[in-house]
């Protein structure tokens, strides 16, 4: 992977509150906020923005059953967002002692 698409990540998670930095000798970056408030989805917005919640194009298909898929894919989102939000980083971390 290349560095310098390593670094924007990293910068995208310090604009976000998730990373913070510190510059010198000694630098580096560290958690922003606890792990117990960092959720998966924090992260992955950070990363790749917003989730897109838009239908795909969906031409030639009859209003009604466009507006049944609609439902089922906004529905589809919002529980992806709620399980996404719900996963901390102290989940995915070893437990210790």
């Amino acid at each position: 992977m290349p560095e310098r698409f390593l670094l924007q990540i990293l910068r995208n998670l310090v604009a976000h509150g998730i990373l913070e930095s510190t510059r010198g000798v000694d630098g580096g970056y560290s958690l922003g906020r606890t792990a117990h408030d960092i959720s998966l989805l924090d992260v992955i917005e950070a990363v790749d923005g917003p989730m897109n919640t838009t239908l795909p194009a969906s031409k030639g298909l009859p209003s009604e059953s466009k507006s049944k898929l609609e439902k089922v894919l906004k529905d589809i989102a919002n529980l992806t967002r709620h399980q996404l939000e719900a996963v901390r980083l102290t989940h995915l971390l070893p437990r210790t002692g």
